[in-house]
C-alpha cells in the first residue's frame, strides 16, 4: 500500500468526508434521499475461501429509505497499469459479499445488495 492509498484510505475514515464525495460526485437523485445522520463504517478485512486474508479499501453503510446502501471506495494508485483491475475491483465485492453470508447478515432467501457502479 502506497503513502497516497493510506492518506485517501484514512481521508474517507470521516463520515463528513464520504457525504461530501457521494454529493459531488454522485449526480443521481436518489443522493439527496440519504440518511447521512446513519452512516456507518465496516470492517474491510475478508478471509477468502483458501482462508487468505484481504483488506479492500473503504466500505460504508447508509440508510436509503428502508434499506441499507453498502458504499464501497476502492481507491489505487499503481505505477503500472493493471489490466485486470475491474477483477480485482469485482473479487473485493465478491469477498464482501461472502463475508455478509458468512456472519448472517443476509437471511436465506434475502438478495444480496444491488451493484451500482459509480467509478471516477
Amino acid at each position: 500500500m502506497t503513502e497516497f492509498d493510506q492518506g485517501y484510505k484514512l481521508l474517507f475514515s470521516h463520515p463528513e468526508m464520504v457525504e461530501d464525495l457521494l454529493k459531488g460526485f454522485v449526480k443521481e437523485d436518489w443522493v439527496n434521499t440519504l440518511d447521512f445522520s446513519s452512516l456507518e463504517k465496516l470492517d474491510t478485512h475478508h478471509i477468502a475461501d483458501n482462508f487468505k486474508e484481504r483488506i479492500s479499501d473503504v466500505i460504508w453503510r447508509v440508510r436509503l429509505k428502508e434499506q441499507w446502501l453498502y458504499v464501497c471506495i476502492l481507491l489505487e494508485f499503481q505505477s503500472t497499469v493493471d489490466e485486470y483491475m475491474a477483477l480485482r475491483c469485482l473479487v473485493y465485492i465478491g469477498l464482501f459479499y461472502q463475508d455478509m453470508l458468512r456472519t448472517k447478515q443476509i437471511a436465506p432467501g434475502d438478495k444480496l445488495p444491488e451493484r451500482r457502479w459509480q467509478t471516477h
